[in-house]
């Protein structure tokens, strides 16, 4: 099976993958994102979603973006050993050897730009009759994953009218930059925008530089810390000054994505001034 495979590897160009129950898959692997490895085959119009933990083999010439659990990033490609083990082979051509189950996320390069480029949006609405109550919401959100390095930008807006109520405006807008180190370490940049109605908000600028760990790093979950130092600018649409102050950061953020049926994504920071005594900041999500 091993033999036949790999000749169909080197002929067609194409992914060839062997789950447990000895089922065979020869399409395009398009990426592997918490725990699923995402597909593409000629006979289907929609990707094939697969459980990673339930694939035995898997054989491939096409180059990767690999991350495994220690937090090594490899540009390579990958094809499993009659042992079950994996093998990675990097653009310099050093081979590495590592199990299925390490490998915790890969995407698949097929340019150097847009295959490295992620965007999504999303808008609701939503209309309750007895107190002319409308929601709308909108989000939008655009990433690009280099070798060593990430950066996400996005934009959320919310407003809420109801009769004989003010309306609720929230508009949010942030910019975030990884640097990835060795060991699931990583330096980290961040910067925010939030004005809200309710907590008579006019405007609030936040920036953020520090540094972070994943304590877990796996196809169940990830859980990451990270502190630093933060800037707070604040304009309040009842106070004529604007505010502002320098502060310490903690956080910690939870993604349980594979846990029998429980999934939840949860994330706190908590933000002590350093410039106004007592004051603590904290956002949880």
């Amino acid at each position: 099976m091993t033999l036949l495979l790999s000749g169909i590897v080197g002929i067609a160009q194409t992914d060839s993958i062997i789950m447990s129950n000895k089922d065979v898959m020869v399409g395009e692997i398009k990426s592997l994102d918490k725990g699923v490895l995402f597909v593409k085959t000629d006979y289907s119009e929609n990707d094939f979603n697969v459980k990673w933990s339930e694939i035995k083999e898997v054989y491939s010439s096409t180059r990767f973006l690999i991350t495994l659990r220690d937090g090594r990033r490899i540009n390579g490609n990958l094809t499993t050993k009659a042992d079950g083990s994996i093998v990675l082979l990097d653009e310099d051509g050093i081979s590495i050897e590592t199990v299925m189950d390490d490998i915790v996320h890969l995407i698949g390069l097929k340019s150097e730009f847009w295959s490295r480029v992620n965007a999504n949006v999303d808008l609701g609405f939503s209309f309750t009759k007895a107190n002319h109550l409308k929601q709308g919401t909108m989000s939008v959100g655009a990433g690009y994953l280099g070798d060593t390095w990430s950066t996400d930008l996005f934009f959320n807006l919310f407003r809420s009218i109801q009769d004989s109520i003010e309306a609720t405006i929230r508009n949010e807008a942030g910019i975030n930059y990884k640097y990835y180190l060795q060991h699931d370490w990583y330096l980290m940049l961040d910067g925010n925008y939030l004005s809200n109605t309710e907590q008579a908000l006019a405007a609030r600028y936040t920036g953020k530089a520090g540094a972070g760990k994943f304590l877990v790093h796996s196809n169940q979950s990830y859980w990451g810390v990270g502190g630093g130092l933060s800037i707070n600018i604040e304009d309040f649409t009842n106070a004529t000054n604007s505010r502002s102050s320098a502060e310490a950061y903690l956080g910690s953020e939870l993604n349980m994505f594979d846990t029998g049926d429980l999934s939840l994504l949860s994330d706190i920071y908590v933000y002590p001034s350093l410039t106004e005594s007592g004051r603590v900041r904290s956002d949880f999500k």
